[in-house]
């Protein structure tokens, strides 16, 4: 007689099927549970009345992310959710009783930044959570022991791996997802999220673009990389003449079947590495710029704090003097002046601001994403929302009718009709 534990199940995630519920209809779930009541003949102890403090959707997260564009989209992501789902999101990470890492593997550096922050928020007695390529590529580390994970397919679940660690609770989703035996994408891109910079929208580059301004990374020395390799990537530099550029010489990753092979000498990848940077630095991409009317959407403060920073339409940096009615809006510029990351631009003086977009600029912080409705309970402190994508409803007026709603308003309708039918019968 076959027993009932011979099925085995590899992965949690082969659990995972298309109709299993959202993550919409998942937070909707959470706000419907109605908790027992239990009577009690003792009285509750201070560790029972503290319990409140460990109700998920009511602490502040800290988040830092490291990396590339699309880690610094996950966590936008992420973020989004979590403040969707009621958590505060801070920038002050020692007001917070959560700190959510999101890594980045590219490079060493960017590992140890994100093995440090670990150790200072243990030692501040904070809970962790990590995502991104690190645990996602080595989960079984040391330094990530007892520590709840995300993988990079299930950034759309962030909101119950954070509620268990808040639990106190170790939760490692990390499989991909699938339906039955099929393999599924990441997660969904209509998720709400919470911008970095919330007049820069990282988008898929397949939903077109009008013009493009292209950003590569070239690693040197990776092993095997001949004499003859290297002269053909420096070619392909000095013929496309890339106006962003970045150069590392190749790591080592512990577990990947590149740290097993035949390694470049370091003094190789380090000379290689030089004579690249040295190719990128003696060309200056944006001279030809000098003279063009731009115009130019202004999104930031730079560095030095002297100027704003504007993008033209093909994404290249542009600075311009730095005035309070120009933050957010689309200005006319006459380009004067190129630098190596840069172009400078002089306000066209008969030209009139604008805003380029039918809704107003989104505010720091705030969550995009959402629907008018969950838009206005985060607003008025209400932890979850009422009404998902997922929920098929309808809006009177002020008035928001689910799928119950809709068929109790049938039901009535058909009784109404009913009773008018009954009396016209008499009538004539």
């Amino acid at each position: 007689m076959p027993s009932g534990c011979d099925s085995l199940i590899e992965d949690i995630e082969d659990m995972v099927s298309a109709s299993d519920p959202t993550p919409q209809e998942r937070q909707s779930a959470r706000k419907s549970i109605i908790p027992r009541a239990r009577k009690r003949k003792e009285q509750l102890t201070n560790e029972e009345l503290q319990a409140d403090s460990l109700i998920p959707g009511t602490q502040t997260i800290w988040m830092r992310t490291w990396g590339c564009s699309h880690n610094n989209s996950d966590g936008e992501y992420m973020a989004g959710q979590l403040a969707a789902s009621g958590y505060k999101m801070t920038d002050d990470p020692s007001e917070a009783d959560l700190w959510l890492l999101n890594s980045c593997t590219v490079k060493n550096p960017a590992e140890d930044h994100f093995r440090n922050s670990i150790k200072k928020a243990q030692e501040q007695q904070k809970k962790v959570v990590v995502a991104g390529c690190v645990p996602q590529a080595q989960p079984r580390m040391d330094y990530l022991k007892g520590l709840s994970i995300i993988g990079v397919q299930q950034i759309d679940r962030v909101v119950e791996v954070v509620d268990e660690a808040v639990k106190g609770h170790s939760v490692r989703l990390l499989g991909q997802k699938k339906d039955g035996r099929r393999r599924l994408g990441g997660a969904r891109l209509d998720l709400p999220k919470i911008r970095k910079n919330p007049l820069i929208e990282i988008i898929s580059i397949n939903t077109g673009v009008p013009g493009i301004t292209i950003a590569t990374d070239i690693i040197c020395g990776f092993p095997g990389e001949t004499e003859a390799d290297f002269q053909e990537t420096v070619d392909l530099v000095g013929h496309y003449r890339f106006p962003s550029l970045f150069i590392n010489q190749f790591y080592p990753r512990p577990g990947t079947p590149a740290a097993k092979m035949e390694q470049v000498p370091a003094h190789v990848k380090k000379q290689r590495t030089k004579e690249l940077s040295q190719l990128f630095h003696s060309y200056n991409p944006y001279d030809h710029k000098i003279g063009e009317r731009q115009h130019v959407l202004v999104t930031e403060e730079s560095f030095d704090a002297q100027y704003y920073v504007a993008h033209n339409k093909f994404y290249e940096q542009v600075l311009v003097p730095k005035r309070s009615e120009f933050k957010g809006k689309m200005i006319e510029v006459d380009i004067y002046e190129a630098g190596k990351h840069f172009l400078k631009g002089r306000p066209v003086d008969d030209s009139k601001l604008f805003t380029p977009s039918i809704a107003t600029p989104l505010q720091k912080g705030e969550v995009s994403g959402l629907m008018q409705e969950q838009t206005s309970n985060l607003a008025n402190g209400v932890n979850g929302s009422t009404c998902t994508p997922s929920s098929p409803g309808l809006l009177i007026g002020s008035y928001s009718l689910d799928s119950e709603g809709l068929k109790m308003l049938g039901v009535g309708l058909a009784v109404v009709a009913a009773i008018i039918a009954f009396i016209l019968e008499k009538l004539y």
